[in-house]
């Protein structure tokens, strides 16, 4: 499931949650709907599985990952997880979410 919510008076960000609720990635802020729309139809159109995850852990050893695109820029940035494969399996299920966007549901 895919939500879009106004980050601020100009920004808009998406956020993809797996079936159960959890959230799975929160996207970077986008200046107008229509990058965000554009960045949700590549993603939604990938025809190969996406590969482009900077997997990483922070000061307290906690497990998190970003998406990137095509040019290496940051898309999002998943929540914090308390191992390796806990992120992997958050990845996988993000995965299984981007290859079922449907028209997403405003905040």
């Amino acid at each position: 499931m895919i939500e879009i919510k106004k980050a601020k008076s100009t920004d808009f960000q998406f956020i993809i949650k797996s079936e159960s609720g959890k959230t799975l990635l929160e996207s970077i802020p986008f200046a107008d709907k229509e990058a965000l729309d554009k960045t949700l139809m590549v993603l939604g159109k990938a025809s190969s599985p996406i590969t482009l995850f900077e997997r990483k852990t922070n000061f307290e050893g906690k497990f998190l990952f970003n998406l990137k695109d095509e040019q290496g820029q940051t898309i999002g940035s998943s929540g914090l997880y308390s191992s390796e494969a806990g992120m992997e399996n958050g990845i996988k299920n993000l995965k299984n979410s981007l290859q079922h966007i449907k028209t997403p549901k405003k905040l």
